[in-house]
């Protein structure tokens, strides 16, 4: 299978849930030293480590209950189809979210995920 032909196009992020958006970036910047990178306001915040996005999800955008990978695919919705053809379990359906278009899956061992594609501009 080529680069081209790869249904995952990259790992997004890893998303923690948190309560207080606030409390839990100043234990993430003081506590591990980590810069901040991003902030929607007190909904989202997103550290880069190495390339890789640690994200802490309040509020609307806490979609998930523990922390779990997301992947950026092409088509949403024919990815959550495959994968439900494979045993995954469909949590949270298809939704625009303030900037991409998700859904919340759980693999046949109960690992949660998500499935992303970019929002049409």
């Amino acid at each position: 299978m080529s680069d081209q032909d790869q249904m995952i196009k990259k790992i997004g992020m890893v998303i923690h849930p948190v309560e207080n958006l606030d409390a839990a970036a100043t234990f993430y910047s003081e506590g591990l030293g980590l810069q901040e990178a991003f902030r929607d306001g007190d909904r989202f915040c997103a550290f880069v480590v190495n390339g890789i996005t640690i994200a802490l999800a309040a509020k609307e955008e806490r979609i998930i209950d523990s922390a779990a990978v997301s992947y950026k695919v092409n088509d949403v919705g024919e990815t959550v189809n495959r994968l439900e053809n494979l045993g995954a379990k469909l949590c949270r359906g298809t939704e625009e979210g303030p900037h991409e278009i998700r859904a919340v899956m759980e693999d046949p061992q109960g690992n949660p995920f998500i499935i992303y594609s970019s929002k049409e501009p």
